[in-house]
């Protein structure tokens, strides 16, 4: 299976570990993520018009061509089964952001692609003490964070004609149902900085997550790296709720 994402920093935390945790289980994907840090829809969109060469070129998860490249090289350099897509993280509970940026970017898509299954990666709340300059939008309130990218997500996705990833929800269970994460009460952190995921249990989970949706089979708690089995398998229960509920 060959994935294409047109990103953000989101997307390289979700590919960071996808392709070794798809190897371990017998996938095999193919990653490629175009990322532009903070890039929204509309700037995705606007790149494509000016066909500009801003993008990270990011193979697997690690591999990054030295040299930015358009969109427009890489959609039109090999077939994918997958595009997906999201929407910048501080702007991802507002859908008046989304459009008309989506609904063009799906069209150029599906001109260039037209075998591709369409995704929209539903990302999540920003940590409960963030200091991203954009949190204010969400009254500084993670909940109320994901409450409107959740609705957000669901309307785009019925838009577009897109299936989707559940990460925000994962995260979401995670901070609210595994103890080791009740970040209010001394737990761990998912987030590196108040909103990138964190390098352990964060990315992996995101990862997980991607993993589900996109083979449609559950995934089983394996040992990885450093991190906890009887965690890992917390994980996996909340992934496949998530997924496979929806």
């Amino acid at each position: 299976m060959k994935i294409l994402s047109i990103g953000n920093s989101f997307s390289i935390d979700a590919h960071a570990y996808l392709h070794d945790l798809a190897k371990e289980r017998g996938f095999d994907l193919t990653l490629v993520d175009l990322a532009i840090g903070g890039c929204s829809l509309q700037t995705h969109w606007e790149n494509v018009v000016n066909n500009n060469a801003n993008y990270l070129h990011i193979v697997n998860g690690t591999d990054r061509a030295e040299e930015c490249v358009t969109i427009d090289q890489i959609i039109k350099s090999d077939r994918f089964d997958v595009v997906t897509l999201q929407q910048v993280s501080h702007f991802s509970g507002q859908y008046e952001t989304y459009q008309p940026y989506l609904d063009n970017l799906v069209s150029y898509v599906r001109k260039l692609q037209p075998m591709a299954e369409l995704y929209f990666h539903r990302t999540w709340a920003y940590e409960i003490d963030s200091t991203h300059s954009e949190f204010p939008i969400y009254d500084r309130d993670q909940q109320k964070m994901y409450n409107a990218l959740c609705q957000a997500s669901e309307i785009a996705c019925k838009a577009i004609g897109a299936k989707l990833i559940p990460a925000g929800d994962v995260i979401q269970a995670m901070r609210e149902r595994i103890p080791a994460f009740d970040y209010k009460n001394g737990g761990e952190s998912l987030c590196c900085d108040g909103f990138h995921m964190s390098h352990t249990y964060g990315r992996y989970a995101v990862a997980l997550t991607w993993l589900a949706t996109l083979t449609g089979k559950k995934v089983e708690p394996l040992p990885f790296g450093e991190l906890d089995i009887n965690i890992i398998n917390q994980i996996c229960q909340i992934v496949n709720e998530m997924v496979f509920a929806k």
